[in-house]
């Protein structure tokens, strides 16, 4: 009789305990040797028990019964795993776990050479990665019998060959099966996309993504005119955007392609901004909002102001920029002289308010949520509108629109602290001693001790 799940996992954590425990050092280099091979084995085998698990609970929970507003939420949250590995897993287990129709009858997976090989500890998350990645590029008019038989050939290949030969195979096997390199208008539209990565310790964030050819034609274009040598140099003194530049302007102009390129999107980013024409985002106009102190705004230095979308903004930027457009500033110790207090006379946050939320808590204050505050909305921490809850800033928070929405879903609660953090309490079955302070947008917080009072009632 096969063990149950729960004693079948209790003996894989008892397992691994006793490995752990083992004692290393009175070992040959064989032994070593062999006890590597094993736990590779083991680590190339465990997603196959976690594609089995994940399937079913994709196919049979509803997110919503245990306080998720997706399934990838429920299993980032459960795990403390971030939403994107949470997506990451769910997707993987869609392709390589075991599927039913909806009558029940069971079916092979997706990518069912390539899970017959993880199952039998053959390959790797490497191959797996590069296996999915090819087909993820694959053209959809490529035919199903051609897909099975190229599947074939890269798990033959992965199962003898590291993942840089299984690289080279992808490559081979992606220019004979598409030499044209024709894409229909919905494969181009499908792989779109730009991605602004994080931020890095100098403040620098990487770019990549795909243009289609018309976004790629219209910024042809512009940075044609803007990116031109002598145009929206930063080191001028009043850099040209309208008109032509001087020729003495374009002589001492030194900058790379790449630099002319990104002192025009940011030059065009200016005028968008500056042109008023942009409306509203969750009650506030389409600006730049920046919080920081009086103290460190005073002395031009000090630790970087915070952007609403969570980025560092070193002091010197930031009072440059206000040379170019109006912005929000969100000054700790100074006073709008706007109502901040408005009890039941009004449900929806004024603009004062919304700033004042923008400082304090700069994103979605449940844990683990990444959302910044340019979209986030305002969330009723104490008591929700509906149930006599007070337009008040200490009774507000922010939430982003699935988590804001989450509270109508049973077991979530959200309530402030006497420190004036705002406390998210999960469900019983979401509950696994997880964080209830979202300290994300404050990493500030993450780095200090814990102090007595750290969980103040």
């Amino acid at each position: 009789m096969a063990p149950s799940l729960a004693d079948a996992a209790a003996a894989l954590r008892a397992a691994a305990a006793d490995l752990i425990d083992t004692d290393t050092d009175t070992h040959s280099v064989a032994e070593l040797m062999a006890a590597m091979d094993d736990v590779e084995s083991v680590r190339r085998l465990l997603p196959v028990a976690e594609h089995r698990i994940l399937n079913r609970l994709a196919s049979e929970t509803n997110p919503l019964d245990y306080g998720a507003t997706t399934m990838s939420k429920l299993v980032a949250f459960r795990l403390r795993i971030s939403s994107g590995e949470a997506s990451r897993r769910l997707a993987e287990a869609k392709d390589l776990g075991p599927r039913r129709t909806l009558i029940g009858e069971p079916l092979h997976p997706v990518l069912a050479l390539t899970a017959a090989a993880q199952a039998d500890g053959a390959i790797n998350a490497e191959h797996v990665k590069i296996i999915r990645g090819f087909f993820a590029t694959l053209p959809d008019h490529v035919d199903l019998q051609t897909r099975e038989d190229a599947e074939a050939d890269l798990v033959r290949v992965a199962r003898s060959h590291a993942p840089e030969g299984l690289r080279k195979a992808v490559d081979l096997l992606l220019a004979l099966l598409h030499p044209d390199g024709n894409f229909s208008d919905e494969e181009r539209a499908r792989r779109r996309g730009v991605t602004i990565g994080k931020q890095q310790a100098d403040g620098m964030s990487p770019v990549r993504g795909y243009l289609t050819p018309e976004a790629r034609a219209t910024f042809e274009a512009l940075l044609a005119k803007l990116a031109a040598p002598g145009m929206c140099n930063p080191d001028d003194e009043a850099p040209t955007i309208e008109g032509d530049p001087e020729e003495e302007t374009v002589e001492r102009d030194t900058r790379t392609p790449a630099q002319r390129n990104h002192d025009a999107l940011l030059a065009m980013g200016r005028m968008v901004l500056c042109s008023g024409k942009l409306g509203q985002l969750n009650g506030l106009p389409v600006t730049v909002i920046v919080s920081t102190t009086l103290q460190d705004l005073e002395s031009a230095a000090g630790r970087p102001a915070v952007t609403a979308g969570g980025s560092l903004l070193p002091m010197p930027d930031l009072i440059r920029m206000a040379a170019h457009a109006h912005h929000y500033l969100a000054v700790f110790d100074g006073h709008t002289g706007q109502a901040l207090h408005l009890g039941r006379t009004r449900r929806c946050a004024n603009p004062a308010q919304r700033i004042v939320l923008h400082a304090r808590d700069r994103g979605c204050t449940r844990p683990g949520c990444t959302v910044d505050g340019y979209h986030s909305q305002v969330h009723h921490a104490v008591a929700d509108w509906k149930h006599d809850g007070q337009t008040n800033v200490d009774d507000l928070s922010f939430a982003c629109g699935p988590d804001n929405r989450m509270i109508d879903t049973p077991g979530w609660t959200t309530r402030k602290r006497s420190d004036g953090k705002t406390e998210w309490i999960p469900p019983p079955q979401l509950d696994t001693g997880q964080a209830r302070i979202n300290d994300l947008h404050h990493p500030e917080r993450l780095l200090r001790p814990p102090d007595e009072d750290d969980d103040p009632v």
